[in-house]
């Protein structure tokens, strides 16, 4: 059940406690926890009802051009029925049409299902975070491991170092001075988060500021606490975005192709049934007849049969205007596309997704792990030199945890001085971290800082000679072990061994340090602090020179080195500061727990003391720095036209150093109304943000909550924006869903936002979605060039049966023959037309405009005169093997058929009236004979060798057309076929598709066809070849008509 959640963190403890009616050492009763679970529930995330299949099945067939397919194969069905008892043949070959037609549906029904049910595994992926199990207090005892489920609010539990936090808790109590919790994956923020117990005064309070509350699925990187369980289930922030990922899926929109396909299937659909009616109407004399009395119709005859004959030319040419192969050649072609993108390590889960990339305007990154490494790492230090006034400033090279990943630039301190010997102890010492290597990937266990120090130490080396050449002999030998896990860091081990580390005083809030007493070689203890610059100055004393002088610490020096840490922390990096103190007092010989001074370090108010009278030693700049790709990344995405935009949790000076640093602002580019915190971005009225996202160049939106990133991407989209967007954590799943394409981190990356997402990259890497975006575009580009081959050629059919209704000729082709050239024939060369290389230009022209038409009209009249030729073509060659002896020297009465005069060709239908009308048997190319008991079927039997010539003549054209598709523009003198050899393999076999049909008999007399003559063969050749020849006229025409606007809007 929903609850108001009162807002906890603005609470003081007591006041929670008393809130739930809770004592925090006794914990709730057995009975009281039933109670609250009849009203709150189980502590889990409620699985949203899926789709039922039949649903979904249902889904796949609401299409224009299927529901007309479903039409036509029903209509086929019925009229293939009454007609069966009409002739003995009538079997098996009357029902294959309606089959085909049906069986093309199912297929890509399967498909559809397939894909939906695969859609919503995100909300899976997000139970897979939550905790099993925690330690909880009830009934006055603590419950080791209670199931997770069974919390409720006003639970009492423990958290400890490394566990999974069960629920939304409040802070009670700490039982150790410090707890830090690692929440990356629901805020963004680079770095684990302090938590504490003071109440926090504000009702509307950001996530990541509300630092006494831990959420369910973050994870106790340090410290030990007492909470008390707030929200459980789906009123957690984690169930929030459950819910938010649940309504993004809902607000999902179709493909800017999707939408395209439909807005023609609408348009065809509209043609279709126009062009049926007039065909069906055109002939009504021929089943329709009255006589006049006094100039009134009257003795209405109707014939049934002929009738339904014309309507079923009707349905012929519903089937002849659907490109059936449509969806099969864009699966096929998308696949082909994955398969490129695989190899450049973006793996695209959702085929349509791989098209939307082709017109993407808006790329929202995430910067922690996309932009930036994720792994945080030294990238300068400094420490004095001979005089305080000189200080040392190293560069370090390298942006991941691996030891070996760059070094110090100009390093030549091996032999390393007194300052840099103190600041290598204080860095491997002072230091709980440590490393591992997953697979490829090095990782950090403990604090990233520290591991980002000991990364250091290893790159400074140590100072004696001979351990040395010892380590560098042992990490030579490691590289060929087979166990690669564990990461031998061996100059921080040859520090932990020389210093013994004897006692640990916890960082915590108000002194901003940490440190530890160690023993040193000399038998004296030392203690090395770690911590704030500004804090540590306060309590430093002394500097160490590189000699190992000590310099007094006045306040001119102090505010230099105050100014040398502003200089470093305004690049962005965050800075810790080293010092150390010999001179201990009563700890100067500490070694155990039994000492007198033990008693003091048990009390964190004293370690302030503790940690006075310092000698400071220098400071190191850490940072989690950005990818060396990412650069040229920003470049190409500005040259392409893609606007990037910058929406991070982390805090706004980081991400606007970062940003600057990978070029998204140019150098000296005023920030203000480019760089904005999530919340003041959010208290803009509606009219100023849209202001703001329209406005030409980068944008950065820093401490960005998943509701932000989400209303951020809606926001895009109902401007007209293709949005893609990047992430990798749980908050970044509910926009990667609502994004036209959701972009996750294959390595780093949760989970949940993998299954949330689209397309996930296997390198984390941010120019893996530029080339994908180059991919998408010509993808694009070859998906038109067989769109606009499909079309042309179906435009082709529909003439063709136009013309055979306007002319009354008995008709040239049946539907399962068009069926079989839209899917068979012409399937194979559309689909290698997506092999078509693409533009070297591609990433050099703005992203086309998601409403830009799919064939403008200047395309649609060039392939309405392709059509015009394919129709004519058809429809002469069978009128031309009835009425003429020869064609252009070829004889075609060969075969000894009967010549008829296009009068009586065209009143076929009265032939039973003409008187001594007969015709003789012909011979077919296997040496049948075909014979007439009925003259008059010699415009039905007898029309099947000049249907076989229509049909051969449409596959021939169909095939040289493919070739005029190889470009929109380019002539093939420019563009020779053999640029994409696949195309001339797809045509082979196509036209062997077409002769197996042919000279096979049992489908020979499926498709109501017979074989041809090398003759006849000459005369496809001869009138299917000049379609090439028009097309070419066609295309310099269009280049002139562009190089004239182009030459106006220059002049």
């Amino acid at each position: 059940m929903e609850e108001n959640p009162f807002p906890a963190w603005s609470w003081s403890v007591e006041q929670c406690l008393k809130e739930y009616n809770v004592r925090i050492d006794k914990g709730l009763s057995s009975y009281e926890v039933e109670k609250r679970r009849e009203r709150y529930g189980w502590n889990e995330l409620t699985k949203e009802k899926g789709k039922p299949l039949w649903r979904l099945v249902l889904e796949q067939f609401d299409d224009m051009l299927v529901k007309i397919l479903l039409v036509a194969a029903f209509i086929s069905f019925i009229l293939a029925y009454l007609h069966g008892d009409e002739c003995e043949e009538l079997g098996f070959e009357a029902y294959v049409e309606p089959f085909v037609i049906v069986l093309i549906l199912v297929l890509n029904a399967i498909v559809g299902v397939i894909q939906e049910t695969n859609a919503e595994k995100a909300l899976e992926a997000l139970k897979e975070m939550q905790c099993e199990s925690g330690k909880v207090l009830r009934d006055g005892y603590f419950v080791p491991d209670l199931p997770a489920r069974e919390l409720v609010p006003g639970d009492i539990v423990e958290l400890r170092v490394g566990d999974k936090v069960p629920a939304d808790m409040r802070v009670a109590a700490l039982k150790t001075s410090t707890l830090r919790v690692e929440q990356s994956s629901l805020t963004g923020e680079a770095m684990p988060v302090l938590k504490g117990t003071s109440p926090i005064f504000m009702d509307d309070c950001e996530l990541q500021a509300k630092e006494n509350m831990v959420f369910a699925g973050t994870t106790v990187v340090n410290g030990s606490c007492i909470c008390i369980v707030v929200n459980t289930g789906m009123n957690t922030e984690i169930g929030k975005i459950q819910t938010q990922i649940h309504e993004a899926s809902l607000e999902e929109s179709n493909t800017p192709l999707k939408k395209k396909l439909d807005e023609f299937g609408n348009r065809l659909t509209t043609v279709i049934g126009l062009v049926c009616l007039i065909v069906w109407v055109i002939n009504y004399k021929y089943f329709l007849t009255w006589d006049l009395v006094n100039g009134w119709p009257t003795n209405f005859r109707f014939s049934f049969e002929k009738c339904t004959y014309y309507f079923k030319i009707a349905v012929a040419l519903a089937v002849a205007a659907i490109p059936e192969g449509l969806p099969a050649v864009i699966t096929t072609c998308l696949a082909l596309g994955t398969r490129k993108m695989a190899q450049k390590n973006a793996i695209v889960r959702k085929l349509p997704s791989v098209e939307t990339l082709g017109c993407t305007t808006v790329i929202c990154s995430d910067k922690t792990g996309t932009l930036t490494t994720n792994q945080m790492s030294a990238t300068e230090f400094f420490t004095l030199g001979g005089k305080i006034t000189s200080s040392r400033i190293f560069h370090v090279e390298g942006s991941t945890y691996d030891p070996k990943d760059g070094g110090i630039v100009d390093w030549n301190c091996y032999n390393m001085d007194a300052n840099l010997q103190a600041m290598a102890e204080i860095c491997a010492v002072c230091n709980d971290a440590g490393i591992f290597c997953n697979g490829r990937l090095f990782r950090a266990t403990g604090l990233p800082t520290e591991a980002a120090l000991k990364v250091l130490v290893e790159k400074m080396g140590v100072p004696d000679v001979k351990a040395r050449n010892k380590i560098r002999d042992t990490q030579l030998a490691a590289s060929y072990l087979i166990d690669r896990s564990t990461v031998k860091l061996g100059c921080c081990e040859w520090w932990t061994k020389r210093s013994k580390r004897v006692a640990t005083l916890e960082f915590d809030r108000i002194r901003k340090s940490m440190s530890v007493l160690v023993r040193e070689p000399t038998g004296r203890n030392r203690l090395l602090v770690k911590g704030a610059v500004e804090s540590l100055l306060e309590r430093s004393s002394h500097v160490q020179l590189a000699d190992g002088s000590l310099v007094p610490l006045d306040e001119p020096y102090r505010q230099l080195l105050l100014l040398r840490n502003l200089e470093m922390s305004s690049k962005g990096l965050r800075c810790l500061g080293l010092a150390y103190k010999d001179d201990l007092g009563e700890f100067s010989d500490y070694y155990t727990e039994t000492h007198p001074a033990h008693k003091k370090l048990l009390d964190p108010a004293c370690y302030s003391s503790i940690e006075s009278e310092l000698v400071f030693v220098g400071v190191v700049g850490l940072r989690d720095p950005p990818r060396d790709e990412v650069h040229k990344a920003i470049d190409d995405c500005r040259e392409a036209g893609i606007k990037v935009m910058v929406i991070t949790g982390d805090n706004k000076s980081t991400a606007e150093a970062i940003c600057q640093e990978i070029r998204l602002f140019s150098e000296g580019e005023q920030l203000k109304g480019a760089s904005f915190t999530g919340k003041e971005f959010m208290a803009l009225s509606p009219s100023e943000q849209i202001e703001i996202l329209s406005k030409p160049g980068g944008k950065v939106f820093s401490r960005a909550e998943p509701r932000h990133k989400q209303e951020i991407v809606r926001m895009l989209k109902e401007m007209g924006e293709i949005v893609a967007m990047t992430g990798d954590g749980v908050n970044d799943a509910p926009a990667l869903k609502l994004a036209d394409i959701g972009i996750a981190m294959g390595i780093t990356g949760t989970e949940v936002a993998k299954e949330a997402s689209d397309m996930v990259l296997a390198d984390d890497n941010f120019s893996t979605i530029v080339s994908a975006v180059a991919e998408g575009r010509s993808i694009y580009n070859n998906m038109k060039a067989f769109i606009r081959y499909m079309i042309s050629s179906n435009v082709g059919e529909v003439i063709s049966i136009f013309l055979t209704a306007a002319l009354s000729i008995p008709e040239c082709m049946i539907p399962v023959q068009l069926l079989w050239v839209n899917l068979v024939t012409d399937g194979p060369p559309a689909t290698a037309l997506g092999f078509n290389p693409a533009d070297v230009d591609i990433m050099r022209k703005p992203p086309r405009k998601s409403d830009d038409a799919l064939i403008n009209s200047w395309v649609l009249f060039r392939y309405l005169v392709i059509g015009s030729y394919v129709g004519i073509a058809t429809v002469g060659v069978f009128i031309l093997w009835y009425t003429q002896a020869s064609f252009l020297g070829i004889n075609l009465v060969s075969d000894g058929h009967t010549l008829v005069e296009l009068s009586q060709l065209r009143n076929w239908g009265e032939c039973s009236s003409w008187s001594n009308f007969t015709v003789t048997p012909f011979t077919v190319g296997d040496g049948r004979v075909i014979t007439f008991s009925n003259p008059c079927d010699y415009f039905s039997v007898g029309k099947v060798k000049a249907a076989t010539l229509s049909l051969s003549v449409l596959v021939a054209i169909e095939m040289f057309n493919s070739l005029n598709a190889l470009s929109e523009d380019n002539s093939l003198v420019t563009m020779p076929p053999w640029r994409n050899p696949w195309l001339l393999v797809a045509m082979s076999f196509s036209f062997g598709m077409h002769c197996l049909i042919l000279y096979v008999p049992f489908l020979a007399d499926v498709f109501g066809i017979v074989p041809l003559s090398l003759n006849e063969w000459f005369l496809v050749i001869l009138v299917s070849a000049p379609v090439i020849l028009i097309d070419e006229v066609l295309k310099l025409v269009g280049r002139r008509r562009r190089w004239k606007r182009k030459k106006k809007k220059t002049a």
